[in-house]
């Protein structure tokens, strides 16, 4: 598995504190005489801190999961005993019904068949073993899973990516118009009708990385630099909303790059931007967009097609050390480049 030493480490860190925090915390809460950790959250541990992008290691996946199987396991060994067979039926009804109730957990097979072999402690608690200590351990492992990944800047819980139309129409982004298609993944999926331990939006971004690399493996590797427009015409942070008009008129633009004396990027004026203006003295430092999508000079165009594809945006600045603006790529320019090389490729 490619995982870098860095995650790793912090996995293991995760791991360790979630379950430091939870033997620590339901000590305190039960007791010494009770029954304060269960071994299935090690199996939690793994889902929660190494893989918390999984389907498996999601908030309800862990609390429905768990206290489902306790159920089901406590259930099966008052009405069934405590055999072997016992055991092996309390896992397969609480795989059952955490498929059903689309929890499904891999530790809560270990909670079920610990409510029935764990012996005579576990099974003196009874219903009790639902809520002291599995749904408490749970709930335990759950929140400090959710401070810990979000304080590292981790996806969590993993929310699916925003792939709607930005400009708000039923048509399908550009890079879904060519190559594989939403509609596709999910036929296969729905073909192979098995469970996969990956979100499948996370399936389908690597799908169209891997794209991505295949084309520039295939066709080389433009930059940014080499397909931008360099005389750059732009306006100072100062400058009037009414020249900044007549600028875009006369240059038949649709924005402007903002820089300062040193030309170094502001933000960007565009067209509705001045409109919206009710004096037209007034500056277009008060109008401008500071958050820019921007681009450097070395970088492929590759990440264009995803920018400049799946976004409003249809021109991005190029920037240099310093925020320096080099130049700007537009959809053109990129489409021009993409035409140059589709025609040397068939030479």
């Amino acid at each position: 598995m490619a995982i870098s030493k860095s995650q790793q480490a912090i996995s293991c860190l995760g791991a360790f504190i979630g379950l430091s925090f939870t033997a620590w915390f339901c000590h305190s809460v039960l007791g010494e005489s009770s029954l304060w950790l269960i071994a299935p959250m090690g199996a939690s541990a793994v889902l929660l801190f190494a893989v918390p992008s999984s389907p498996l290691a999601q908030p309800w996946s862990i609390l429905g999961g768990c206290i489902i199987s306790a159920l089901v396991g406590v259930s099966c060994a008052r009405w069934f005993g405590h055999s072997g067979w016992v055991a092996g039926l309390a896992g397969g009804l609480a795989i059952g019904m955490m498929f059903a109730l689309r929890c499904l957990h891999p530790p809560g097979g270990a909670v079920a068949l610990s409510a029935v072999l764990a012996g005579e402690p576990i099974a003196r608690l009874g219903y009790h073993f639902v809520v002291f200590p599995v749904a408490i351990n749970a709930a335990a492992m759950l929140l400090t899973a959710l401070l810990f990944n979000n304080l590292l800047q981790r996806r969590y819980p993993h929310r699916a990516n925003d792939h709607h139309n930005p400009h708000k129409t039923t048509d399908a982004l550009p890079r879904d118009r060519v190559g594989f298609t939403p509609d596709d993944l999910d036929a296969v999926l729905s073909a192979r009708g098995e469970l996969l331990d990956i979100a499948r939006d996370d399936l389908e971004e690597i799908l169209r990385q891997t794209e991505e690399r295949a084309y520039r493996r295939r066709f080389g590797e433009i930059r940014c630099v080499d397909i931008m427009s360099g005389d750059v015409v732009s306006v100072s942070p100062q400058t009037s909303v009414g020249t900044a008009l007549e600028m875009l008129r006369e240059h038949r633009l649709h924005v402007l790059p903002v820089v300062n004396q040193r030309k170094q990027l502001q933000g960007m004026l565009s067209l509705h931007d001045a409109l919206m203006a009710t004096n037209s003295e007034d500056e277009c430092e008060r109008f401008m967009q500071r958050n820019v999508l921007t681009c450097k000079a070395e970088w492929p165009v590759s990440y264009l097609l995803e920018s400049l594809g799946s976004s409003t945006e249809h021109r991005m600045p190029v920037l240099g050390e310093d925020k320096l603006l080099l130049g700007i790529v537009t959809q053109t320019d990129l489409v021009a480049a993409l035409y140059r090389t589709a025609l040397e490729s068939q030479a």
